[in-house]
């Protein structure tokens, strides 16, 4: 078995998570930690009980240890130096979403990655869930044919303080790339274009957009719809949003939360003015872990298995394309053409 001897980098909140997911694995452990503030790595290093030496910057952990694999954590402005630092030193990288702060550093990360051979997986919790393993698998399956018309509602009114109150677009930039990503998960399809039109509403409490709709164009020829506002008050979605998604055959819906549903119609040799349908329940078979351990679990199994996971770099870059692309269009206000 494979031992896998890790650098943490970036020790706030987040990494918490990681630290008890790496704990529980008997061939991995922690070798050292990073972080530019040395009071965050001794905390965690205490909370969790771990006699570990601490760095301030990533490359002193590389030369001093013999690590082959490194958690990025820290903020999206760091993760190109993190990613491509380690990956030269010949070590693999987990890392945490969003994969970089622009597109420019996204690409070269992932040319990075296929230059030097390395693996470079990105955390995307949310495609994680039985919920939304069942819905795939029902489109997988071809229940509602050809996909047409694919919605997402997301409406909630987190009031979070700090950073995000101050963010350009709090709303599409830390959260939506969640929604841009499920939906490319659950469809199978990849983004052609998008036009988005950002704003800011009456009543929000954010500095920047806190709301928006977005219209992608997919690759099997189906549109994308995604509404959202970060500053809804009431009736809140779910934080998997609320879906609607259309076939040739019919339609599913999914309310982030419960199993999905689809009503499909019955074939008949007779048309009447509506068509007779039918329910088909999603299966609650997926037996594998929810959320950040889901993910993990599957980056460590590609790892050892040497093949591409899940999330590799090269995949996760198309959403982050959505975001990006999403961003630029309501700067511009066009249509703009997504890798």
């Amino acid at each position: 078995m494979a031992q896998f001897n890790i650098i943490l980098a970036g020790c706030g909140s987040m990494a918490n998570e990681w630290v008890r997911y790496t704990k529980s694995r008997s061939d991995a452990s922690i070798a050292a930690l990073v972080d530019i503030s040395e009071e965050n790595a001794k905390a965690l290093a205490e909370k969790h009980e771990m006699d570990v030496p601490i760095y301030r910057g990533i490359t002193e952990a590389l030369d001093r240890t013999n690590a082959n694999l490194v958690y990025d954590i820290t903020i999206p402005k760091a993760h190109r130096e993190i990613v491509t630092k380690a990956m030269a030193q010949g070590c693999a990288v987990f890392g945490e979403k969003p994969m970089a702060e622009s597109l420019e550093d996204a690409k070269a990360m992932v040319e990075a990655a296929q230059n030097l051979e390395k693996h470079y997986s990105v955390m995307q919790n949310r495609r994680y869930l039985k919920q939304i393993r069942s819905l795939r698998e029902l489109l997988a399956k071809d229940t509602l044919g050809p996909l047409g018309f694919v919605c997402a509602d997301f409406f909630l009114g987190p009031h979070f303080g700090g950073f995000r109150d101050l963010m350009d677009s709090p709303l599409i930039l830390d959260m939506a790339i969640h929604t841009f990503d499920q939906a490319r998960f659950i469809t199978g399809a990849d983004p052609v274009s998008v036009y988005c039109h950002e704003f800011n509403p009456s009543g929000s409490w954010y500095k920047g957009n806190a709301a928006a709709a977005c219209i992608f164009e997919m690759s099997d020829g189906s549109v994308f719809c995604y509404r959202g506002s970060w500053c809804a008050e009431g009736f809140p979605t779910s934080w998997e949003s609320e879906w609607r998604i259309t076939g040739s055959k019919g339609t599913a819906l999914w309310d982030g939360a419960s199993l999905p549903t689809c009503e499909v119609v019955v074939p008949s040799d007779e048309q009447g003015f509506n068509s007779e349908l039918e329910q088909i329940p999603g299966n609650d078979t997926w037996d594998g872990r929810e959320g950040h351990y889901g993910c993990l679990d599957e980056m460590f199994a590609a790892l050892a298995e040497g093949r591409k996971a899940e999330t590799d770099c090269a995949d996760n870059i198309k959403s982050m394309a959505m975001v990006f692309g999403a961003i630029q269009s309501a700067r511009e206000g066009k249509k703009i053409a997504l890798i």
